[in-house]
């Protein structure tokens, strides 16, 4: 039996407090020990008898692909094979075996695409050999600049309600502006990885996933075998921010390699091949038309953006996601164009869409409050919507007004001078400014298993990943609270497609998604202990091992005997999201420090208040605010992938290049979680929480520095040299 719910509507039965103590309360990460001591085991650790190690080789440059002095390289000592084959790749066409890539390895798509795989018996031997293997390629005059190329018309998005020229023609106060933002990368901690190994026609593959279900799809369409036949492992991921959504060019090289080898083959990406190989956030061009009366109040607003993307991808950023319904707007028209251009492969990034989105349209907000003088905060009261603008769904929930108040009122805003270049600390300009947080709020299909031993330990089991985000913690959290059990009486299980098919770690779904799915598998579990005991599940209490009815109360292992009870979870999103609109919000604010003679900019301090639904857990929730937060603090200072506009190579391909924020950049970085019950969202009335906080935290500091020096910044990231033109002019 499988207990099944699909969210059609609000839930009328949704879960009950914290009654046993452990869900919706702070809980230290249980995988926390193995990390800090080294027990816990990620993809490239792992060392099967007959290890082989490949590396990938990359091309150069654009164009039909040759490789002159392959034959020398396969007679060299330890050197096992070089392996060429169009299956190589990050995706085939359309996911299906058979047909022909979208990317093989006999045309360079773009400068880094991989071409081969040397394997030989050690690293060392192999990198060597990599490194010998000559590869030209054809020149080519393909673009690979975002002027270079015309929109491809088939992957145009085009929305509009209303008149937006007519009132933009009609209204006293109109902003028309033009944003930017550069290509980036996700720069998880630990590369991409993948151990390979064939038992008979069955592939076991120990690989840095994000999302099982669908990557045990993807690795058999692209060896052309079954999908039962393919096991994939990846209990640990050191992050993924989305570039392992997908799989990538060492999963399927390592698998190819290893059946033909008959031996494990192992293939890490290095970090330079990390910003080269996988998907980046595509740079973007946005226009933003606000049309308002003298207060403020917005009639009118277009959006329009351009992004790019490789040829016969079919991704495109999702920029205008929120835009359509973050403000109430009887006029908006959203348009969004793509061009193909021959740099990496864009796709989804840590909050796809909103994360640039929101941060374009935040700052114009702020010009528009300027242009109106209206408060920044007040301008965003002004123009709550009831329903979304484009579409005219009602909000499953909206407390972006009182995010907004309890932000402004922990920042202190009322002490903030309300025009800019007003406080100065010698070089220093002081400023302070805020943004709105606008996220999409998804469910996924989920399953999960849930197994109650004689002796009464609880074991959870589903392919989830844990990519950092606490998933081992908040799955064993709900396990415990629905069965009566301590949390350390129970054993969490992740990463393993053998396993029930969980939601993936990707678009902030995974605690709401699989975890509803582990407590309807308890569920089960409490309908036959019910039946046990002859008496509704709504009688029964579980607390602290024991089975409570009315006034009678034993011990769990009694009512156990010697029997073990599983049950099995399985959510079903259904049509709740096309009834209403669902969305994490949010508002953040920051202060900065801005240096007139360097034009240095400094985060003072951050503060973020958020409606994210019911909390599961506050510290892993908190730890996922700050952590987008800290990620829109680089959107906005350092974080910026150069293109070369000859032929569109990565230029800074690695951490010494790539500006991360770093402990040093990183002040008092304050979370704040309002209680909100949506009872769209499911039994748990939980929300996404990971990515929320990139999304107009970034404005919120672009915004900081206006308010400090005067600079406007458009173009970010808002590095010294930008923010020194701006104060000159």
């Amino acid at each position: 039996m499988t207990f099944e719910k699909t969210i059609d509507g609000p839930d009328d039965s949704p879960a009950k407090g914290a009654e046993n103590g452990v869900l919706f309360r702070q809980q230290d990460r249980r995988d926390g020990p193995d990390k800090v001591t080294g027990r816990a085991t990620y993809a490239a650790e792992t060392h099967p008898e007959g290890l082989v190690h490949g590396v990938l080789v990359r091309a150069p440059s654009l164009g039909e692909v040759t490789l002159p002095n392959l034959e020398d390289l396969r007679g060299m000592p330890g050197v096992l094979m070089v392996l060429r084959d169009d299956r190589m790749i990050r995706n085939p066409a359309q996911g299906t075996a058979g047909e022909a890539p979208v990317q093989g390895v006999e045309q360079a798509a773009y400068v880094g695409h991989p071409v081969a795989l040397v394997v030989a018996e050690t690293f060392e031997a192999a990198r060597h050999a990599a490194n010998l293997l000559q590869v030209t390629c054809a020149g080519t005059d393909w673009p690979v600049a975002p002027d270079e190329a015309e929109p491809d018309p088939d992957s145009t998005q085009d929305d509009a309600e209303g008149d937006l020229e007519a009132a933009l023609h009609s209204s006293p106060v109109c902003i028309d502006r033009t944003y930017r933002t550069p290509s980036l990368v996700s720069a998880a901690m630990e590369p991409h990885a993948a151990v390979a190994e064939w038992q008979d026609d069955r592939l076991t593959l120990r690989s840095s996933l994000q999302m099982l279900r669908y990557n045990r799809g993807e690795i058999a369409d692209c060896l052309g075998i079954d999908h039962g036949q393919v096991r994939l492992l990846a209990p640990f991921v050191g992050g993924g921010f989305g570039s392992k959504l997908g799989i990538s060019p060492e999963a399927v090289a390592a698998a190819l390699a290893a059946r033909e080898l008959g031996r494990p083959v192992r293939v890490v990406q290095a970090r330079q091949q990390v910003f080269e190989a996988n998907t980046r956030r595509s740079e973007t061009r946005q226009r933003l038309r606000l049309a308002a009366d003298g207060q403020g109040r917005l009639c009118g607003i277009g959006h329009e953006a351009l992004v790019s993307n490789l040829p016969g991808e079919v991704f495109a950023e999702p920029v205008l996601q929120a835009t359509g319904f973050a403000y109430d707007i009887a006029n908006i028209h959203l348009r969004r164009d793509l061009v193909r251009l021959h740099r990496s492969a864009a796709g989804s990034v840590g909050a796809p869409g909103e994360a640039v989105g929101v941060t374009a349209l935040e700052i114009a907000m702020d010009e528009l409050a300027e242009a109106t003088g209206t408060d920044p905060v007040e301008l965003r009261l002004r123009n709550l919507p009831e329903r979304e603008a484009l579409g005219g769904r009602p909000f499953s929930s909206h407390r972006l007004a009182d995010c907004l108040r309890h932000a402004r009122d922990r920042f202190g805003w009322a002490d903030r001078a309300p025009a800019p270049r007003k406080t100065r600390h010698g070089e220093w300009w002081i400023g302070s400014g805020m943004a709105s947080v606008f996220r999409v709020n998804m469910l996924m299909d989920a399953e999960a298993r849930v197994i109650l031993a004689p002796g009464g330990r609880v074991t959870v089991e589903t392919d989830m990943t844990d990519i950092g985000t606490g998933s081992y913690t908040i799955l064993g959290q709900i396990a415990a609270e629905r069965l009566g059990a301590h949390a350390g009486a129970v054993d969490v299980r992740l990463g393993d497609t053998e396993l029930p098919p969980g939601s993936g770690s990707g678009g902030s779904v995974g605690a709401a998604s699989t975890g509803t799915a582990v407590w309807l598998a308890c569920e089960e579990i409490r309908h036959a202990l019910a039946r046990r005991l002859r008496c509704s599940p709504e009688e029964l209490v579980l607390s602290a091992g024991r089975v409570q009815r009315g006034r009678e109360s034993r011990p769990l292992t009694e009512v156990l005997g010697n029997d073990t009870l599983t049950g099995h979870g399985h959510l079903r999103p259904g049509d709740a999201l096309k009834k209403v609109r669902q969305a994490t919000w949010g508002a953040v604010f920051a202060e900065v420090a801005v240096s007139g003679v360097t034009g240095e900019v400094r985060l003072r301090r951050m503060e973020g208040t958020f409606a994210a639904g019911r909390i599961l857990n506050p510290r892993t929730a908190r730890s996922q605010a700050q952590g987008g937060m800290i990620w829109g603090l680089g959107l906005a200072l350092t974080e910026e992938l150069f293109h070369d506009r000859r032929d569109g190579h990565a230029v800074n391909r690695d951490l010494a290049g790539y500006h991360v924020p770093t402990n040093a950049d990183v002040p008092a970085v304050e979370v704040t979680f309002l209680e909100e019950g949506d009872s769209w969202a499911g039994p748990l009335q939980a929300k996404g929480v990971g990515e929320a906080g990139i999304c107009g935290s970034g404005a919120a500091i672009i915004n900081a520095i206006h308010h400090a020096c005067g600079a406007r910044i458009r173009d970010l990231p808002a590095t010294p040299d930008r923010v020194l033109a701006q104060l000159a002019g």
